[in-house]
């Protein structure tokens, strides 16, 4: 049975299945639901950014979860590929040539995790060359060409802080796999298994210290002794750990194809041809006040 995905909405009542992004909740109150549709709850976005994903009155008018969860129906995380990191293993560590050992990008304020105070606090006794929006007190050189410059940039640094706007299981965003792109060694705060994510003894777990006095003394103590230091990079000369390998390659096959065989699945196994009326999951205020938004939109001001 061939598929194909398209971005036409004017075309929702033939589709098989439809993807509603989560965290665009307003855009979807007025969307129809067709007599054996399957309706796909998609978000990168951890529950504490978005509690819609936690709220059983939403997520029941959904048949399929793809997030970055592992329970979901589709799994979706931020883990990078095996070309990746095979990639990755080959960049040569790059020279620390900034006096600050820290290097630190936040532009959000979302602080679920702790993350503002956590960084305020250990910039009181290390210094922290924090280029984001948030906490700045320092400009890129150069052009802002993104990811790129965000790396090259952490490459210059010993450390680099890694700290997620919550905290949440399985939710390992590419915060700390850009300082492995870039050959330094991240600090750590957020999911609690994200050892599952990354080699072993890749990145400085910031909870495993008392406080942040704690955790500077140990990192001190890793610039005054480049053999400790060094030895956060020896995962790059080893074969990455069994249960990762068995994850990268779960995910070799794109998220949409494996969303595409579920779908397709569901639907050779369905006893009954699919019957009924159209309906609206979110009721009809909801509708109306999503058409009205649509409208104010499109009349000029």
């Amino acid at each position: 049975m061939p598929g194909r995905w398209t971005l036409d909405k004017s075309r929702i009542s033939e589709a098989a299945a439809v993807v509603f992004h989560i965290p665009n909740f307003r855009e979807i109150g007025d969307a129809y639901k067709y007599p054996g549709q399957y309706w796909v709850a998609w978000s990168m976005e951890s529950r504490q950014n978005y509690r819609r994903l936690a709220d059983p009155e939403i997520m029941k008018h959904f048949d399929i979860t793809m997030t970055y969860e592992s329970r979901s129906d589709v799994w979706a995380p931020y883990l990078p590929r095996i070309r990746w990191w095979e990639e990755t293993f080959a960049r040569p560590i790059p020279l620390k040539t900034e006096i600050a050992p820290v290097a630190h990008f936040q532009s959000a304020r979302l602080n679920y995790s702790g993350r503002v105070d956590f960084a305020a606090e250990l910039s009181r006794h290390i210094k922290i060359d924090s280029y984001g929006r948030h906490l700045n007190n320092r400009s890129i050189l150069g052009p802002d060409l993104g990811s790129k410059t965000k790396v090259g940039t952490i490459a210059r640094h010993r450390f680099c802080l890694a700290l997620e706007n919550s905290i949440e299981t399985d939710y390992v965003t590419e915060k700390i796999f850009d300082a492995f792109r870039a050959g330094t060694v991240p600090i750590y705060l957020g999911a609690p298994n994200v050892s599952e994510f990354v080699p072993t003894n890749s990145y400085i777990d910031a909870n495993a210290f008392r406080d942040a006095k704690d955790l500077v003394s140990y990192l001190q103590h890793l610039i005054e002794t480049p053999q400790a230091y060094e030895a956060y990079f020896a995962w790059r000369a080893r074969p990455l750990p069994d249960g990762l390998v068995k994850r990268l390659q779960h995910l070799e096959t794109p998220t949409f194809c494996r969303l595409a065989s579920l779908v397709r699945q569901r639907m050779e196994d369905r006893a009954d041809p699919p019957a009924g009326k159209p309906t609206l999951p979110f009721g009809r205020i909801s509708f109306l006040r999503t058409r009205f938004r649509r409208w104010q939109k499109k009349v000029p001001s």
